[in-house]
C-alpha cells in the first residue's frame, strides 16, 4: 500500500476529495500541512484545489513560499511523484515545477462543468495507464485556469511529449487547448480539471479512475521515467 501525502495549504478545500480518490483506489491518504519541511516515507505527492492563502496577489503566489514547497521540489527531483490538480497546478507553476502560467478564464468567466479531455501524451505519471487519443469526460471548477506560455515553452513542450492532455472544445482560452502539462522527467503533472471527482459514474463520470490509477502506479509502465 503506497502512502500519498496529500498537501494542505490555509485556503484549500478539495483535500478531503483528493485523499477520498486515493483510498477509494486501495492506498493511503495522509495530510501534509503547509508547514511540514520533509516527505520522508511518502510515496507520492498531491497538492489539491481550493484557493492557497485566498489566492492573494495570483493564484500559488504565496503557497509557493511555504516551507513544505523545498520538500516537495527535492521529493520532485529525487524522481517523487507530484500531482497538482487546479490551485496545486498553480502552485506548482509558480514554484518553477512546471513551465508556463496559469491566467484568468477568456471572457473572465468562472467556469464549473464536466469538460471531455484528449490524453496527448502518455510519457507521464497521470497519462501512462491511458491511451493515446482517448477521451475522458472530467469537470472543471476555476477561474484562473487559462494556460500560457512563451512560443519557445510551447514547442519545447511539444517536442518533448509535455503536453499530456488536451480539451477536445477548449472552455477557458489555454494556449492550444492545453489541460495538462509535465515536467521533461513525466513525474511532475500539472492540469486544472479534476480526476478526483470523476471516480463514479454516479457522480457523472468514472473517467478520472485512470488518470488516478496512473499517478498512484496501478496502471502503465513507468519505464517512461528512464528518458
Amino acid at each position: 500500500m503506497s502512502r500519498i501525502g496529500v498537501v494542505v495549504f490555509p485556503g484549500s478545500n478539495c483535500e478531503y476529495d483528493a485523499a477520498a480518490a486515493v483510498e477509494q483506489l486501495g492506498d493511503r491518504a495522509e495530510f501534509v500541512w503547509h508547514t511540514r519541511t520533509d516527505l520522508e516515507g511518502l510515496d507520492g505527492v498531491i497538492l489539491p484545489g481550493g484557493f492557497a492563502h485566498g489566492d492573494y496577489l495570483r493564484p500559488g503566489a504565496l503557497a509557493r513560499f511555504s516551507p513544505v514547497m523545498a520538500a516537495v521540489e527535492r521529493f520532485a527531483q529525487g524522481g517523487g511523484s507530484v500531482l497538482g490538480i487546479c490551485n496545486g497546478f498553480q502552485v506548482l507553476v509558480e514554484a518553477g515545477l512546471l513551465a508556463g502560467a496559469l491566467q484568468k478564464n477568456r471572457g473572465l468567466t468562472f467556469l464549473c462543468q464536466p469538460t471531455t479531455l484528449v490524453v496527448s501524451s502518455t510519457s507521464s505519471i497521470l497519462t501512462r495507464g491511458a491511451t493515446l487519443g482517448q477521451e475522458l469526460v472530467v469537470p472543471i471548477n476555476h477561474f484562473s485556469g487559462s494556460y500560457t506560455c512563451s512560443d519557445e515553452t510551447y514547442n519545447e513542450l511539444n517536442r518533448n511529449g509535455q503536453i499530456v492532455l488536451r480539451y477536445l472544445e477548449n472552455p477557458n482560452g489555454s494556449r492550444n487547448d492545453i489541460a495538462a502539462v509535465a515536467n521533461r522527467l513525466g513525474n511532475v503533472v500539472g492540469l486544472m480539471p479534476h480526476p478526483e471527482r470523476a471516480m463514479s459514474t454516479l457522480l457523472g463520470s468514472a473517467d478520472g479512475r485512470v488518470l488516478m490509477e496512473s499517478f498512484l502506479g496501478l496502471t502503465g509502465a513507468p519505464s517512461f521515467l528512464a528518458h
